[in-house]
């Protein structure tokens, strides 16, 4: 395969993610968002290769990225420490994700 057909395939996955996303039952019926509104464009934009975008849209998508792929080598290789390590990363991005939130919330309400 030639490296524009393999160009021409990326562009139509991105676009095809672009045009499925899922919407949030939370904001759809009770109009609030919920700790992972954002996160599917994140990693859209992440996709498309604009970081700055993606960390302001959702900035706990890389490391958690980063724990799912951590994760899923730790049960293919068996690392020494792997399960400590993901415990950590996981209260990581769980408080990375608590943070925003309530930034989110809180910002919300001062522009409103």
């Amino acid at each position: 395969m030639s490296i524009p057909v393999l160009l021409g395939a990326y562009s139509k996955v991105l676009h095809w993610l672009e045009a499925n996303m899922l919407s949030c039952p939370s904001r759809k019926y009770l109009h609030i968002e919920c700790p992972g509104c954002g996160l599917q464009r994140s990693i859209l934009l992440l996709l498309k290769g604009d970081l700055p975008a993606s960390l302001h849209m959702y900035p706990a998508a890389i490391p958690m990225l980063a724990l799912f792929l951590y994760t899923g080598l730790h049960i293919k290789y068996g690392f020494r420490h792997g399960a400590a390590v993901i415990k950590y990363l996981t209260i990581g991005v769980a408080i990375l994700i608590a943070v925003f939130y309530i930034y989110k919330i809180v910002q919300h309400k001062i522009t409103n």
